[in-house]
């Protein structure tokens, strides 16, 4: 691939002569291919490694169950990522999980503000300690549906989808102890993954980054708390999206830049501009990942604008039979919107009502049941989430060729099987719900997330 002279420029700002070399070769080299697997099963990392055929390359040494693989294999057609049992994840953006925990000990409100395909919230609602709440927001509504089923997939109770502009959420009434802003921005560092991001590149592109940026910033600067922390980070090397942008929050918020403790033998470059200024950079020809850049901030003390919250009443016209779907059902208050029945944890349901008043959300809890005539049936996101009750369901274990045609949306014979809603698995882990009627079982898996390739 070709580079242009503005961009060689740029990097001669940031690097001396020979490492510059260095980086222009590391970008034209194959990309690391990395996984991060879900806490919630515990025997994921074998389950996975199995599944995809693959070997561990040696772990991410910044994120805690995450590893490299030895070879990029078809994703699409392995169950267990449809299952949530792992998520794709490019291995450098995982160093937001250091920044997490330097700044959170205890349950926090957190925001995701640009969080579309998912890997930061699902790797934050992974992280964040258990009575926690987080809100993942992306302002484009195509994105975000695919941000609400990456998050469905993940499974986590105490999460939100949200699509709103960065001045919206700032100008409610709503306030956040940890907000992450992954900025869209130029793509320096994802050049060898996505040619068409080379193509585009431009000092215009970049200056104009650079401003989109701050204006972001400004926006979603009041909904932090006193004393809470915005992780910033973006996938460049310049330092105008990067370096510059942090001095400035600096100097327009007084923004106070937190050092992150990192091992040596990480490879992690600090600021390219200014040696006393914690930030993180990770280069390709230095570290096992693509390019990318993090700082954490923490927002002076000061009066805060919490507004009073009023007390969640579960919606009384729920079935009971619906409520028995979670486990225990008494941790959960519930409510109907359209056709669906949603969940929220009890701890959190005045706050994620209060979040719903005040955003527009595509996932306003946990949806537990959908209303088909004049019946209600369980919700695919109730088969992908940690507040199943197994024990409601009968489960029949698919051959992997089945479970292929199941996320394909094709219909299953299931023999010998009980009549009715069955909770069908691969691996142990559900996959979702089929109608059995004894000669076939109507296939309940959301056609709009089916599995588009040939499954023969």
């Amino acid at each position: 691939m070709a580079f242009t002279q503005e961009f060689i420029n740029i990097l001669s700002e940031i690097l001396p002569e020979g490492e510059r070399g260095e980086l222009i070769d590391a970008l034209q080299s194959e990309p690391q291919v990395s996984v991060r697997f879900n806490p919630s099963l515990q025997d994921a990392p074998r389950m996975v490694l199995e599944s995809l055929g693959c070997s561990a390359d040696g772990r991410v040494p910044w994120a805690e169950r995450a590893v490299y693989l030895d070879h990029r294999p078809q994703f699409t057609l392995d169950p267990l990522l449809h299952s949530g049992c792992y998520y794709v994840q490019e291995a450098s953006s995982m160093f937001l999980e250091q920044a997490v925990r330097r700044c959170v000990s205890g349950p926090v409100r957190a925001l995701d503000l640009c969080a579309a395909p998912g890997g930061k919230s699902t790797l934050l609602a992974s992280l964040l300690p258990e009575g926690s709440l987080l809100v993942s927001n992306e302002i484009q509504r195509g994105r975000a549906q695919i941000l609400a089923e990456n998050m469905t997939k993940w499974g986590r109770p105490g999460v939100m989808v949200s699509c709103n502009t960065p001045a919206q959420i700032g100008q409610s009434s709503l306030m956040f102890d940890l907000i992450a802003v992954d900025a869209p921005c130029s793509g320096e560092g994802m050049f060898r993954k996505d040619e068409g991001a080379v193509a585009d590149w431009s000092l215009r592109n970049v200056e104009m980054c650079a401003a989109r940026q701050r204006e972001i910033l400004e926006a979603i600067w009041p909904a932090l708390k006193p004393g809470g922390f915005l992780i910033y980070s973006t996938c460049t090397f310049n330092r105008h999206e990067d370096e510059d942008n942090v001095s400035w929050m600096m100097e327009r918020f007084g923004a106070v830049p937190v050092p992150i403790d990192t091992d040596p033998e990480w490879n992690i470059t600090g600021s390219l501009t200014d040696s006393s200024l914690p930030v993180y950079h990770f280069m390709q020809h230095r570290t096992r990942g693509e390019g990318f850049f993090l700082c954490l901030l923490q927002k002076p003390e000061g009066a805060s604008r919490e507004p009073s919250l009023r007390p969640f009443k579960t919606d009384s016209f729920v079935p009971a039979e619906c409520r028995r779907w979670l486990a225990p059902s008494s941790d959960y208050e519930f409510f109907i919107k359209g056709d669906s029945i949603y969940a929220l944890p009890a701890a959190l349901a005045s706050v994620m009502n209060h979040v719903n008043q005040e955003l527009y959300t595509l996932l306003p809890g946990i949806e537990v049941a959908v209303r088909k005539g004049r019946d209600w049936v369980p919700a695919h996101a109730l088969a992908m989430s940690d507040a199943l009750d197994r024990t409601a369901f009968h489960e029949v274990e698919l051959t992997r060729r089945q479970a292929l045609d199941y996320l394909h949306c094709d219909a299953l014979r299931l023999d010998d099987t009980t009549r009715g809603i069955v909770l069908v698995t691969y691996n142990g882990v559900p996959l979702g719900f089929v109608k059995n009627l004894g000669n076939r079982a109507n296939n309940m898996y959301p056609q709009e997330w089916r599995i588009r390739i040939s499954v023969s």
